[in-house]
């Protein structure tokens, strides 16, 4: 006869077949021990639901908290409503601005907040963002006095998470902060129009400190010149006085022609003419040289006019060249004259900026060379630099002319050159600046040119 079986192992068995354990016999213990097993196993997986669901629900308390101080955070108004123009939440730049609780605001008519001449296409919004949005709306909200304020709003359709349309979402600003934000952005265009031309006076400093030393040597030749023939002239005047205070003085003519032969009085005044063209010759030299280098460092916004487009491209060659201990070899292919109106100065900035650019490049590798050609075609001058150097990776040709960007070691350059050049050429001069590796090895750069360039 069997025995009567427990209702609590009939109970247990049931728990057993749910949770896919094995049938439970009397005595066995290991069926009890199995039970055991997977009522832990259950309720660990039920701790864990229940760990991620705080966790699920802590992040969306914090998103709530995010969106909601984002929202209160905004200087903007913003506005959600429905389809049928019902408020449904506003934000706290709105309660500012009408003195209205976002309580009293919610379930309210739109149009409601703004001046009755603009109720009427307000109300249209809600048909509006059916075929599209209401961008830069110029309306009148009502303030906390119930005056008009001018405000640009933008409304948008709002959808629910199947893509329904359920409502807009209308944001505005009010046109006085337009203004203040307008002329704080004039007043900062300003300041960096001021910087920016700060920036190109502090390259052409540091331009002409590097060509400093060839400026001294280019000085230096008309002046030694100008001094050489000072001290023979100051030597001639002496012999000069010494002969005509004898042929004034009353000496016999004989002595007198003694004289002029003892002093060499027809050499002196043969060499006189060359010593006195030649120290102005020199003096001009150097005047030239003081204009070139006053056109390149002047602060001041430079005035168009005619130039020399070939002189322009020699002085700067010649600056370059002889800044360095070891000038690299400077090919010119040149037409005797190219005549430009425009900008001698910037352009002249230009060029030396690029040739220095160069002969860094070229610094220390054998056989140093830059070729200059400068050719005329369309109305525009073009002057191609190209030098043996290594050139530069096809990553960097967008970056070459950006502010502050260089290729250079540290404390070799600045960043500026090419940036300002590039800005130069195209803002200012109205012509065009780009790099590339030419197919012979080395960087080129074409400097455009219109004949006349933009007043």
């Amino acid at each position: 006869m069997k025995a009567a079986r427990d209702p609590a192992d009939a109970d247990l068995q049931g728990l057993l077949a749910q949770a896919g354990g094995p049938e439970l016999t009397g005595g066995d213990e290991t069926a009890w021990i199995e039970v055991i097993r997977r009522m832990d196993a259950i309720y660990a997986d039920l701790v864990h639901y229940q760990v991620a669901l705080e966790e699920k629900n802590a992040r969306l308390e914090n998103a709530q908290r995010f969106i909601e101080s984002v929202i209160s955070s905004m200087s903007d108004v913003l506005i959600v409503a429905d389809t049928r123009g019902r408020i449904q939440q506003v934000n706290r730049a709105l309660e500012r601005l009408t003195g209205r609780a976002a309580a009293d605001l919610v379930g309210g008519p739109l149009a409601g907040l703004f001046d009755p001449a603009c109720a009427a296409r307000v109300e249209d919004f809600a048909e509006h963002i059916r075929s599209g949005t209401v961008t830069d709306c110029e309306v009148d909200l009502l303030d906390a006095r119930g005056e008009p304020t001018p405000i640009a709003i933008n409304c948008t359709p709002r959808h629910d998470h199947d893509g329904r349309l359920s409502g807009l979402v209308v944001t505005g600003r009010p046109l006085g902060e337009l203004h203040r934000a307008y002329d704080e952005l004039q007043l900062a265009h300003e300041r960096l129009k001021t910087t920016q031309q700060q920036l190109v006076q502090s390259e052409k400093m540091a331009s002409l400190g590097q060509l400093v030393a060839g400026v001294a040597h280019e000085l230096n030749n008309p002046i030694s010149v100008v001094y050489g023939n000072m001290h023979a002239l100051k030597r001639y005047e002496g012999r000069l006085a010494r002969y005509l205070e004898a042929l004034h003085g009353g000496t016999p003519p004989a002595q007198c022609e003694a004289l002029r032969r003892e002093l060499k009085i027809d050499r002196l005044l043969a060499d006189m003419g060359p010593l006195i063209d030649g120290s102005l010759e020199g003096a001009g030299r150097v005047g030239d040289i003081v204009e070139e280098l006053r056109r390149f460092s002047t602060p001041v916004r430079q005035g168009r006019q005619p130039f020399d487009l070939v002189r322009v491209i020699r002085t700067a060659g010649e600056w370059v060249g002889k800044a360095r201990r070891v000038p690299p070899a400077l090919e010119l292919e040149l037409p005797p004259r190219l005549p430009l109106d425009g900008y001698e100065g910037y352009t002249h900035q230009i060029l030396v900026n690029l040739l220095q650019n160069a002969a860094d490049a070229v610094e220390g590798r054998p056989a140093p060379r830059i070729h200059v050609r400068l050719e005329q075609a369309q109305g525009r001058a073009r002057v191609v630099i190209h030098d043996n150097g290594p050139g530069f990776d096809e990553s960097q040709r967008l970056r070459l002319f950006d502010p502050f960007f260089t290729t250079k070691p540290v404390g070799k350059g600045t960043g500026l050159g090419l940036a300002i050049s590039y800005s130069l050429a195209t803002e200012t001069c109205g012509g065009r600046l780009s790099a590339d590796n030419h197919p012979d090895g080395g960087a080129r750069f074409t400097l455009e040119l219109p004949l006349e360039a933009p007043a």
